[in-house]
């Protein structure tokens, strides 16, 4: 059997032990009925991926056996669990760059959130948010499973009046990330941001490595919709998106792509979230000292591609 290794560089989700501030605050956004909420010690560490094979399908039928991992280059003390998560409901965060420069490009934009709302959420069981950002963000639409509420929030983006110009897109990406997603059930969901953007940040305080590791500390992925014309200029914009999808374990994809194109896009981020697995585990040496703790995931042959958040911040004493 061959094996090969993938360096993935998003966040674990450690889960917090009963009587720490986000188990008692709660939950922002509720989760699915009769769904179990994970208690963990904090030295225990969770791992959720997907597989899929070479034609883009989800492999839903792995065992421990043929997982390898490594964390900070040695392997785990002890795998607590391993299971399946056929099927999941997930949690989305629409974010539409609506800064000037993004103007022309903001109809398509919406056009391809409204697919995704209208033609893959499940009314029942999953959440979103929409949120609008150029200089500063807003609030469309809090957190609700009303497909008709959601498709109003993604037709009322636009750019805001009596504002300095600029994008503060990182600043959108944390915001969303270290509040609306911070206390989403991480073991109960699939949780993502759908970003359309062109990558320019000009008047955000938030660096890409805040925004990554807010993304990272609540297990979220970052898949961003980018113009086709933003990748042939000259422009930082491409690569700090690749960059922060990188980290978070998402995707990059072209806005202005072919309507199949698209929506077979759409069905690969949607395949990604839903068909997933979990991986508890304790490390070999772990510290409270806060550091970032590298991942390395040896997936077996069959498995063509692997959709994974990893790399996690220890948490202190």
């Amino acid at each position: 059997m061959l094996w090969r290794w993938i360096i993935v560089w998003a966040v674990l989700a450690v889960a917090l032990p009963p009587g720490s501030t986000a188990a008692q605050n709660g939950a922002k956004d509720p989760e699915p009925t009769g769904t179990y909420r994970l208690q963990l010690p904090v030295d225990e560490v969770v791992l959720t991926f997907n597989a899929v094979d070479a034609n883009g399908l989800p492999i839903n039928d792995l065992k421990v056996g043929e997982i390898r991992l490594l964390d900070n280059g040695a392997a785990p003390r002890r795998i607590v669990a391993f299971d399946a998560l056929p099927d999941r409901p997930i949690r989305v965060g629409i974010l539409l760059d609506t800064s000037e420069s993004m103007q022309h490009e903001l109809p398509g934009n919406q056009a391809i959130a409204d697919k995704f709302v209208g033609r893959l959420f499940r009314q029942k069981s999953d959440k979103a948010f929409i949120t609008d950002f150029g200089y500063t963000s807003h609030l469309i639409q809090p957190w609700t499973g009303d497909v008709s509420l959601l498709l109003k929030g993604v037709e009322l983006a636009h750019e805001r009046e009596n504002l300095p110009g600029g994008t503060a897109l990182f600043n959108a990406v944390f915001q969303a990330c270290s509040s609306s997603f911070d206390n989403v059930d991480p073991t109960a969901t699939g949780n993502l941001v759908l970003l359309f953007s062109d990558g320019e940040d000009n008047a955000g305080l938030t660096s890409i490595d805040e925004a990554a590791r807010a993304c990272q500390r609540s297990n979220t992925q970052v898949f961003a919709f980018i113009p086709s014309s933003v990748e042939r200029q000259v422009s930082t914009g491409p690569k700090a998106l690749r960059e922060l999808a990188a980290k978070t374990g998402g995707r990059v994809f072209v806005a202005d792509d072919s309507e199949d194109t698209i929506w077979t896009d759409l069905k690969l981020i949607e395949a990604a979230m839903r068909s997933q697995y979990r991986l508890v585990y304790k490390p070999a040496n772990f510290k409270h000292d806060g550091a970032f703790h590298e991942i390395m995931l040896q997936p077996p042959d069959r498995v063509s591609r692997v959709e994974v958040r990893s790399g996690y911040f220890a948490p202190r004493q």
